[in-house]
């Protein structure tokens, strides 16, 4: 796409011929609510919504005490009505009205941490002032689930609103892509997948013909002219944003278009070199007032490692007191089946690469072991025990794990560590898969994302191991305490079912 004065006349000469892709995409009537203070509205009536959805739980106490001292209803109110001010506060200093509140995502989880504190400040004005003593605690719980369940009505509705009207050619935005370049093409493709409540992007500005244009480009969004269209569907209020796509070495083309775009009522955006979105989790944060890709960050940070260890203190504490008489049984049984010790030692790689000694029942003869896993157990494997092939299709071998869990080497949910000798095609799974050290950035775990994806047992072939790393990657980027949860529930149906394991 060139700036120099032959296209830019040629782009008038045609600015007067209707466009055929534009009337079918951008359509007159939508343009009412395609407003700059369209944002802005529906951001204060969210907090109005928010703040009533607070306050009116205080009628229904009112109605449930039957109260009808006048004075103390009065006082009631008024203290109502200033907790539904600090409610909307709160949610304010918490993120509530920021990026958020126009993805298509249903906050659930940021809408409950954002009223558990707010509902704190409740609970503290009514001790200060002497007004909780008139309501019982069931009341309060009554308040505080109502609430809850009102926030997330509104949210779901909201989105739900917003479904509508964007079906209907409605948009709090409207935006255009500014040249059809591969990194264009990317952008596109990016917003497509990450769609966003206050934009809709229309189409391609660019000054080429559509011959030379790159043919994904007309499969993703129409093209609706170049420059001087550009200008018209801003002049007539068509577009309220141009997200400029053009490579960021073109300075010279930067620098031209931007000082056309600012003589136009149009907010304009420099959109990044789409390939640094390549990386997961890519976001930007200011360092000494320089914004940087945050290309890889700490897995756990903040409580996160607090809490985990909570976990698994607790949860792996109250595991092994329930299952210590099935752990004696099973240890019963090896010492009875083969000769040799009931627990079987073998050193792994865990967290940030170091090497741990991971427990497990012995499964196989003693005499016949292998320490270093040079060779992965398969079908009808000579070595294994007939109480070995037992406790390790069901994965009770690895029981005493729980001793490693609560010593601090392993986690409950974690990627499954592996033996330093493990091979895959005659491969260690560090060459194997280019990404595999990034899964020792987290303790390993008894159990984990990919195992209960159905992927236990041998790792005979690459792709195997590849599909493995794949998930562990991916809890480590979303971890959360209920993601950890949702695996071990899902742990047991995962080991009744499978037919991998050896």
């Amino acid at each position: 796409m060139s700036p120099d004065s032959h296209a830019i006349r040629a782009n008038q000469a045609r600015a007067s011929k209707p466009l055929p892709s534009l009337h079918t995409s951008v359509r007159p009537g939508s343009i009412a609510f395609a407003r700059p203070t369209a944002l802005r509205n529906a951001r204060l009536l969210t907090r109005l919504a928010h703040g009533l959805i607070a306050f009116l739980p205080c009628l229904l106490v009112l109605q449930v005490l039957h109260i009808h001292d006048a004075p103390l209803i009065h006082r009631y109110l008024a203290q109502s009505v200033l907790f539904g001010l600090l409610c909307v506060l709160v949610f304010q200093c918490l993120g509530m009205y920021g990026e958020d509140m126009f993805s298509n995502r249903w906050c659930i989880r940021k809408i409950f941490f954002a009223w558990c504190p707010a509902f704190g400040l409740l609970l503290i004005m009514h001790a200060l002032f002497h007004y909780s003593a008139h309501i019982p605690v069931a009341l309060f719980l009554c308040w505080f689930a109502g609430s809850y369940a009102g926030f997330i009505a509104l949210r779901l509705g909201t989105l739900e609103v917003f479904r509508r009207l964007t079906h209907k050619g409605h948009f709090l935005q409207r935006s255009v892509i500014l040249g059809c370049t591969e990194n264009g093409i990317r952008l596109a493709h990016y917003l497509r997948q990450h769609s966003d409540l206050r934009a809709v992007v229309v189409g391609f500005i660019d000054d080429r013909e559509p011959s030379r244009l790159p043919p994904e480009a007309s499969q993703l969004l129409p093209r609706l002219g170049g420059m001087a269209d550009l200008e018209r569907l801003v002049r007539e209020q068509h577009i309220d944003q141009v997200l400029v796509a053009l490579p960021w070495y073109a300075e010279a083309r930067n620098q031209h278009y931007a000082k056309m775009l600012r003589r136009l009522p149009v907010r304009v955006q420099l959109a990044p070199d789409m390939r640094v979105f390549r990386y997961a989790g890519s976001r930007i944060t200011p360092i000494a007032g320089v914004p940087m890709f945050t290309m890889s960050e700490l897995p756990l940070t903040g409580w996160s490692p607090l809490l985990k260890r909570a976990e698994d203190l607790f949860l792996g504490t109250l595991a092994l007191l329930l299952l210590m008489p099935l752990m004696g049984l099973i240890a019963l049984a090896i010492k009875l089946d083969s000769s040799g010790p009931v627990l079987f030692r073998q050193k792994r790689h865990g967290f940030n690469h170091q090497l741990i000694e991971v427990y497990k029942f012995r499964s196989m003869h003693h005499h016949l072991h292998d320490a270093d896993a040079t060779k992965q157990t398969g079908r009808n494997d000579a070595r294994v025990t007939r109480v070995g092939r037992f406790i390790r299709k069901t994965s009770l071998d690895e029981l005493p794990q729980l001793f490693n869990v609560l010593r601090g080497s392993m986690s409950l949910v974690g990627p499954r560590p592996h033996a330093t000798a493990t091979k895959a095609a005659d491969m260690l799974f560090g060459d194997a898969v280019e990404e595999y050290a990034s899964r020792h950035r987290v303790k390993p775990g008894m159990t984990g994302f990919a195992q209960v994806h159905g992927l236990r047992g041998e790792t005979d072939t690459l792709e195997k191991i590849e599909r493995r790393v794949e998930y562990d990657l991916a809890y480590i980027e979303h971890w959360s305490l209920w993601l950890d949860l949702y695996i071990l529930v899902r742990t047991i149906p995962a080991v009744l079912l499978a037919r991998e394991a050896y």
